[in-house]
């Protein structure tokens, strides 16, 4: 896989290039009490634009932050600015969180060169770099979209995933995987899918970083799941199941995909198979 990250000294040189669109990603669960949208008119990246996760999205089918169909996804990134041959590098300000998500989208659309700040956010603001506050306006530009199917799955394909004993990793918490502890949204049962791996993404991020390589595949082969294989990752609601795929693939796994619906459609539906340890 191509390097996913730049460093802030990268960034901070390059801060202005007609190809480079630097892009906010930050968003946060609700029990954070911070609002992204609001902390990014305060301060950004100079020239950032601010990728709303909950409006870039396919709102239609009720679950949060779905991802849009390619052509939707090419009208409203286009209309922020980020164009056919620019690099894409995304944050977010909780160091590495949501960014991982974004790139997935990103990925999923077929964009050839998406990059994460590493240290996102904090790392910029802690080196004393600069800042500028109200919203960053680009020029619209057209952004082409190459869907990639293989890496997004819906409800059904994970069932036939399930069926077949591929390999399913899940980001979530251990105490929500296991149904010791309550989901966070309404609704849901706690648990986790039959044949699942935890791998908690908060296991996979250290100060805002990735982990390195080779402690990533440390903590994979751990939790039993064999990178040679196809994946399909999961979480609450698709954000910290790209962060878990971004360390498989960085750990040298080929073929990850994400299940977008994650927990918030599976934990919701009655007919899907729920396993408490």
């Amino acid at each position: 896989m191509q390097n996913a990250f730049v460093s802030t000294g990268w960034l901070a040189e390059r801060l202005g290039a007609p190809n480079i669109v630097v892009v906010d990603a930050s968003w946060f669960l609700p029990n954070a009490n911070r609002k992204p949208h609001e902390e990014y008119l305060a301060g950004h990246i100079p020239g950032a634009v601010f990728f709303d996760i909950d409006g870039v999205a396919d709102t239609s089918s009720g679950l949060p932050h779905m991802l849009l169909g390619p052509e939707e996804f090419s009208r409203q990134v286009g209309a922020l600015g980020i164009g056919d041959g620019r690099t894409i590098v995304i944050y977010d300000e909780a160091g590495l969180f949501s960014a991982p998500r974004v790139w997935w989208e990103f990925s999923t659309m077929g964009a050839p060169d998406i990059r994460i700040l590493e240290g996102g956010g904090p790392k910029w603001r802690a080196e004393g770099r600069p800042l500028e506050s109200g919203p960053s306006r680009r020029t619209p530009a057209v952004f082409t979209a190459h869907f990639r199917p293989e890496l997004v799955r819906d409800f059904e394909q994970v069932k036939t995933t399930l069926a077949a004993r591929d390999t399913i990793v899940d980001a979530r918490p251990a105490g929500r995987f296991a149904g010791r502890d309550p989901e966070p949204r309404a609704g849901l049962v706690s648990g986790h899918m039959p044949g699942a791996r935890n791998v908690p993404a908060m296991d996979l991020v250290a100060d805002g970083k990735l982990k390195p390589a080779a402690d990533l595949k440390a903590i994979f082969d751990r939790a039993g799941v064999d990178l040679t294989q196809p994946i399909v990752t999961t979480c609450g609601s698709g954000v910290t199941a790209s962060t878990l795929r971004l360390a498989l693939m960085t750990a040298g796994a080929q073929h990850v995909a994400v299940y977008d619906g994650s927990w918030a459609e599976w934990g919701g539906r009655p007919d899907a198979e729920v396993v408490k340890d």
